[in-house]
This record gives C-alpha cells, sequence and structure tokens, in this order.
C-alpha cells in the first residue's frame, strides 16, 4: 500500500482553477475538443465537473482527461491518461482525452524529452487520478449517509453493498467537486491494476488516419500571413547587407526586414540554442509567393567575428559560451579531434592504478571510433504560428518543451509571460530538436513586427542547414591484458565537437580494477544540441563494439563476457559510485540470450549483440544479418527492455521498433559534413535516411516483468543498435567498423574485393 500526499489543497486548487478561465467550473461547458463523434459509448455530457486540473466528469459519466506533455509520437498522450483513469478506476470506453496547452500553474512538468515523461509523471497522475476517486467515494458517502470506507469503485460506478446502493460517477460529480481536496490518499496495489499495463489504442489514431487537423502546419486564421526566414549560408557568417527592394514588389509581399532573435545583453538558457543571431524575414500572403521571393532576395553576407554570451544552465548555474570565429570543415575536425585524443585530458574518473596496469601489460588492445554531425530531419519541417498583439500573445508550434521558451518570450517580446499562451500542436517527430523553440522566438518577433497573425515555415533545406545537430565525437578505448589474457585495465578518452560523449559512473565503470576517463571537448560555432539520446547515441556504439572485439582477443563469448564483468559488480564492485545496477543490467542480457536463441548458429546469418544503459532503463539487443552479394541485409533483431512497469505494452513495442529502425539507418548512412562552414547535405536527396526494404524484416521487443516505477523507453533503444550492427558486419565481412557511417566502409571493402 502507498499512501501519498496530494499537495493540492483547496486554496492551491482554486487559484489555478481561476488561472484557468475563473471560477472553479462546477458546471463546467468545456466542449473545445469535445466532438459529440468522439464519445461513442455515453454521448457529450450537457455538463462537466473538474475535480482536478487533469480530471472532468459529465453528469452522465463521461471522462474526460488532460495530456499534459507534448505529444511527438511517443504516445503519452495515450500513456499518460491511461495512467489517470487507472487510478481513477474507470471504464477506458467512457474516455476522451484532450491535449492541455501549457499551463504550469496547474500541471506540473510539461517537458517531452530525456526520456522523463512517464517516469516523472507516473507519481503525480497516479495521485491525481486517485484523489478524484477519493473524492467522489466522499461525495457518495455523504450523500448515502455512510461511512466512505464501506464504498468501493469499479469501471466507474460507486458501490455501497452492505445497503445495495450504486451511483455513476456523473451522479456525484458535482457534489464532488465541492469538496475539500484530500491532504494524502493510497494508491492502487500494481496487481490491482486494470489498464495500466494494457494494450490501448493511440487516441488520435482516427484523426491521424483521417486526415484531421492535428499539427501546427494544419492552423489558420483569418488575416494570417505566411513568412519565411532567410539565414547565412555557413556557420561563421553573417548578415553584411540587404536589399530589401529586390522583393518587395513581388506579388503577394507584405514586408521584408532583418531582425535580431534575442536581445542584446539577453542571457540563454540551455534549451535557447540559437544558431545564427540575425536572420532575414519574409511575409507575404502565401508560401509560394514568399518562395519565389526567398529565392529571388539579394543579400550579402560576411564572416562573423568571435562572439560569446552567458548562458544559464541547469541549477541555475551561468557561464559564458564562446562562439568562435572561421570556416569549419569535416577534414579539420577531424584532424583537431584526433589530436586531442592523443593528449591527457580532464579526469571524469579513475579507479585503482591504470597507468602501472598498462605499463606492466602483456598485451595492449587499442581501437578509435568516430561519429559525424546528424540533421534531426524530422518528418514535420520547423514550423509556428504566433499572434502577437498589444500586451498579449498566442503561440502555437511543435515544441517539446514549453516551460523553457517562455521566459524567453517574455523577454523579447516585452510582454508579461502570463499573457503569453502557447497552445500546445502534435509534433510530427521531435528526437530532441523540439526542445529548442527558437522557431517560436523567430515567429512572435515577425507577427509582432508586422501586426498581424503569421505562420512561419521552414523548407526542407531550413530545416536542416541551420542546425541544431547531433555533435561529432571521436573516442579511443585501451585495454591492458596481462600474460594470462586476464583484463587488468580499462581507458577511455573521448571527446568532440563541442562536448565529450562520456558518462563515466556507467559500465564498465566498477568492473575494472583499473580504470581511467577522460573527456574534452573542442568549441564551434555549429550549433548542436539533444538528439535521441544524447551522448549515449555514440558511445555506446563505441564501448560496446569495444567490448566485442575485447571478448574475441581473450577469447570469451560476447555475452559471456559481458556477463561476467557484471558479476564482478554484483559481488565486488570497483568504487562505489556506479550508476547501474548490475543485476537488471545482467537481466536484459540473460533475456535477449534466451530470445534470440544465441548461441544456435543460423547458416547465413551472421550476429552482433550490442547491451546499454542510459535514461534510467536497460537495453540488450542481438541482430542477425546476412549478405547479399556485397549488400548487408538485417533479417532480424531481438530487444529485451527493463524499464519498470510497461504502461502500454504494444506502443512500448512499437517504440521500441522506431527506435531500432532509425538507429540502424543511422549507423549505415547518416552523415553531414561540412566544408568552409557550409553543410554539404540539404535534402534527402542527397542526405540518406533508412528506406522500408532496409528496415530489419523482423523485430521482437521484450519487457522483463518486473514492479520497478517506470523509467525511459523513448531513447534506451536507439544507442546500443549501433553496436549491434557493428558486431554483425564483422562477422558477416571479417573487417571491424570503427567510423559512421558503416556504408563508407563497406563501400572501401567492396573497392578492396
Amino acid at each position: 500500500m502507498t499512501v501519498v500526499k496530494t499537495n493540492m489543497n483547496r486554496r492551491t486548487f482554486l487559484k489555478a482553477s481561476a488561472l484557468a478561465g475563473g471560477g472553479l467550473m462546477l458546471s463546467f461547458s468545456w466542449l473545445a475538443g469535445c466532438k459529440p463523434e468522439e464519445v461513442e459509448k455515453l454521448g457529450m455530457p450537457d455538463e462537466w465537473f473538474e475535480l482536478n486540473a487533469y480530471i472532468k466528469i459529465g453528469e452522465n459519466g463521461a471522462i474526460s482527461l488532460m495530456s499534459p506533455n507534448p505529444e511527438f509520437g511517443s504516445n503519452v498522450k495515450t500513456s499518460m491518461p491511461m495512467i489517470l483513469a487507472d487510478e481513477l478506476d474507470v471504464d477506458w470506453e467512457n474516455v476522451m482525452v484532450e491535449q492541455a496547452d501549457f499551463f504550469p500553474e496547474r500541471f506540473e512538468r510539461q517537458f517531452t524529452g530525456g526520456s522523463q515523461g512517464i517516469r516523472q509523471g507516473w507519481k503525480p497522475l497516479r495521485t491525481a487520478g486517485a484523489t478524484a476517486r477519493l473524492m467522489l467515494i466522499h461525495a457518495a458517502a455523504k450523500t448515502w449517509e455512510v461511512s466512505a470506507s464501506e464504498i468501493t469503485t469499479e469501471n466507474g460506478m460507486l458501490i455501497h453493498s452492505l445497503s445495495g446502493s450504486k451511483a455513476g460517477y456523473g451522479e456525484m460529480a458535482s457534489a464532488a467537486a465541492t469538496l475539500e481536496v484530500p491532504e494524502e490518499v493510497t494508491l492502487k496495489e500494481i496487481k490491482d491494476f486494470s489498464i495500466i499495463g494494457t494494450s490501448r489504442g493511440n487516441v488520435d489514431i482516427k484523426k491521424i488516419l483521417t486526415g484531421k487537423p492535428l499539427f501546427a502546419m494544419d492552423h489558420k486564421k483569418d488575416g494570417m500571413l505566411i513568412a519565411m526566414i532567410v539565414h547565412p549560408p555557413a556557420f561563421g557568417m553573417k548578415l553584411k547587407a540587404l536589399d530589401e527592394s529586390s522583393v518587395k514588389s513581388m506579388s503577394g509581399i507584405k514586408d521584408v526586414f532583418s531582425f535580431e532573435v534575442h536581445k542584446e545583453g539577453y542571457e540563454q538558457n540551455a534549451f535557447d540554442t540559437t544558431t545564427h543571431p540575425e536572420l532575414v524575414a519574409i511575409v507575404g500572403n502565401s508560401t509560394w509567393e514568399v518562395m519565389q521571393a526567398k529565392r529571388a532576395l539579394k543579400v550579402e553576407w560576411e564572416k562573423a567575428p568571435e562572439r560569446e554570451f552567458v548562458m544559464e544552465g541547469w541549477g541555475g548555474n551561468k557561464s559564458t559560451v564562446k562562439v568562435p570565429a572561421g570556416l569549419e570543415s569535416t577534414e579539420k575536425h577531424l584532424a583537431s579531434m584526433q589530436e586531442s585524443s592523443r593528449k591527457p585530458a580532464n579526469v571524469l574518473r579513475k579507479d585503482g592504478n591504470p597507468e602501472v596496469a598498462f605499463k606492466n601489460a602483456s598485451k595492449i588492445l587499442e581501437r578509435t571510433y568516430t561519429a559525424p554531425f546528424l540533421a534531426h530531419n524530422c518528418m514535420e519541417p520547423v514550423n509556428c504560428f504566433a499572434h502577437v498583439m498589444e500586451g498579449k500573445a498566442e503561440i502555437y508550434g511543435p515544441t517539446q518543451a514549453p516551460e523553457f521558451i517562455a521566459n524567453t518570450l517574455a523577454a523579447r517580446l516585452g510582454i508579461p509571460k502570463e499573457n503569453i499562451q502557447i497552445n500546445l500542436a502534435r509534433m510530427g517527430g521531435g528526437f530532441g530538436q523540439r526542445a529548442y523553440a527558437h522557431h517560436m522566438v523567430e515567429a512572435a518577433v515577425i507577427s509582432q513586427k508586422v501586426g498581424a497573425p503569421i505562420k512561419m515555415i521552414y523548407t526542407r533545406e531550413d530545416d536542416m542547414t541551420y542546425g541544431i545537430y547531433r555533435p561529432t565525437y571521436i573516442a579511443t578505448y585501451r585495454a591492458a591484458l596481462d600474460e594470462d589474457n586476464n583484463l587488468i585495465g580499462l581507458h577511455v578518452n573521448a571527446g568532440g565537437i563541442p562536448e565529450t560523449p562520456i558518462s563515466p559512473n556507467r559500465f564498465p565503470a566498477g568492473a575494472v580494477d583499473n580504470y581511467l576517463a577522460e573527456g574534452w571537448e573542442i568549441e564551434s560555432n555549429i550549433t548542436v544540441g539533444a538528439f535521441r539520446a544524447p551522448g549515449s547515441n555514440f558511445i555506446a556504439g563505441a564501448e560496446q563494439s569495444f567490448l566485442d572485439e575485447l571478448a574475441e582477443e581473450m577469447g570469451k563469448d560476447p555475452i559471456g563476457f559481458r556477463l561476467e564483468l557484471l558479476e564482478r559488480v554484483k559481488n565486488k564492485p570497483v568504487g562505489t559510485n556506479n550508476h547501474y545496477d548490475p543485476d537488471r543490467y545482467a537481466g536484459v542480457l540473460k533475456l535477449v540470450r534466451e530470445k534470440s536463441n544465441w548461441g544456435n548458429a543460423v547458416p547465413g546469418l551472421h550476429r552482433g549483440v550490442s547491451a546499454y544503459f542510459c535514461h534510467n532503463s536497460y537495453v540488450a539487443q542481438v541482430l542477425d544479418l546476412k549478405m547479399e552479394g556485397n549488400r548487408p541485409v538485417v533479417e532480424n533483431v531481438y530487444a529485451a527492455v527493463d524499464c519498470g512497469i510497461v504502461i502500454n505494452p504494444d506502443a512500448a513495442s512499437n517504440m521500441g521498433e522506431g527506435a531500432i529502425v532509425d538507429g540502424i539507418g543511422n549507423a549505415f548512412f547518416g552523415e553531414l559534413p561540412f566544408e568552409d562552414g557550409v553543410p554539404q547535405k540539404s535534402n534527402f536527396n542527397t542526405y540518406k535516411m533508412i528506406r522500408m526494404s532496409e528496415a530489419p524484416k523482423h523485430i521482437e521487443v521484450h519487457f522483463v516483468q518486473n514492479e520497478h516505477d517506470p523509467t525511459g523507453l523513448g531513447e534506451p533503444l536507439f544507442p546500443p543498435i549501433f553496436a549491434a550492427v557493428a558486431n554483425a558486419l564483422y562477422k558477416a565481412t571479417g573487417t571491424r567498423y570503427y567510423d559512421q557511417p558503416f556504408s563508407k566502409g563497406l563501400e572501401n571493402e567492396m573497392i578492396r574485393m
């Protein structure tokens, strides 16, 4: 039995309700977004009664649940309400779901990212559902004049067995909404869940399949204009001169101007990443007319000087960020990183005496791994609707993190934050890119300048060449072996442009007596940011590829070798600051070994294994591929996942499959090179994405069954698949692949053959 504090007294609830639109809304007719055809079983109620920010109940028993976090394909809009509905104890068939807009006074952490949505929403959502259920029980107890402890609930019904009294939630909703919010509530036992742990269809699937408006790109408003931006053609350049007259007379063009994204002296936060401080805006009547003007616009660019700005990071810590001058190129990047990787760097963790271990080693295995910049390439290019009026603003667009952009908008527009409404659109992909909401600032500034509602749209070329990218990385691993071929030392030196990917306290830290992790970074004017499983998306592939080769050097089975290391951590760990549970880590390796039938070779199939811990979850994968001529074909992928309680199994499997396919595509093809600051790929004709025919023929995602609270799922299956591909390729070709994308190495192998 779990008893939790509600953290919501009556005064707080009244304040939040008033902010939402005035009063407690006991007779709450909020029909926006709730069309009659959506309530198939009960029909649309005449009145809604709000029990808390997340839950409204109609007098007929219909249930409306708010999904607080933005949706970008991870299915939180279904999974979060499932948590509410289970604790509320209602029939899922009577539930409708609404997307909440940004409202920090009512909802906690409206941020979809870092695979933390379900993990951090788990207790608040359960508490909200349980609180509403208890208020309904108290309302029934008062009405029937019985003890609340004698009342049970089932599928939206209140039941008093001793008297035979029964009532639907709708009958008690009005009375419940007038009661004091209880100070604490008891949550369900896990064994009593009826919705959590079952597969439920995407609540938006009908709208998606029938083409109903869901995205900001679909949004329209009377008087709305179309805007596009023009940015420098290269990183390290800035605006020199703009000839507005070159396009102002073109059909449909309303205005052309340059603008600063942030005001001078503004202290940015970690998600205020701005690639180019000054942009050019073109505003007109239609997308076609603005695109034609964009092509015809005469603008001059020049090299930008070095600049710096103050950034406020997590916990309020401030730092000065330096943006160097110069036009950067991939060839120069690689040379700089190789030079840095050969030097001593910042010691991130040191156990034992690795220097002596390597000095006394009978054999040293050393390998270096690299990965390029990657573009996010969401299917929906960046866009945003903005209507800035006198003293207030309405913003509607794709964002993973509205809470991080609200202060920025207020500072840039000169409008109080409470007068800026950010409405949350469904996103056509995110992968970290949508956490950076510079597009919302740009759209708002343009709307404020022209005095009209606007929809700002990036072309695919804008989206791909503007940033924000996955950093480029390099890592060197060294292993020291004694005369009996035992592992006595491990050293990793890793860095990148502009950050290091190392999490020094993750596996295999804690498993080796003499361990050294060093990290470094190189400044750049190419803007980077979160990319599905930041840092882990590279270092997992490097680490797990090296462990595979090390196992072969030691004459050990790849899975068996990893399990040996984890057994060491369990029984005799090195150090105390190891950020993983060796039993859970070993659990996924054992499960994938079983499910993939590891050890039983299939003629023509070549297997690679990989495992990694990140975002509080554990994943192990086995990948099978075969060679068709000189072309690798991925046949099967088996994944074992420990992410605690799984809310929606089918949706969880779908998310895992998507991460696997995404990772395989990036491992084989992902690459964004630069020459003199210019991205060399700007659309899908040159930036290769995985095709349907290149996806695995068969994927199985298996979940460890336990009662741990839910952890991350959107990202953890992505990082290890890179090494599973590399290790399988080695088995198929006899060649180790150290540099992504692997397609380049395969091409070179074909040439040699």
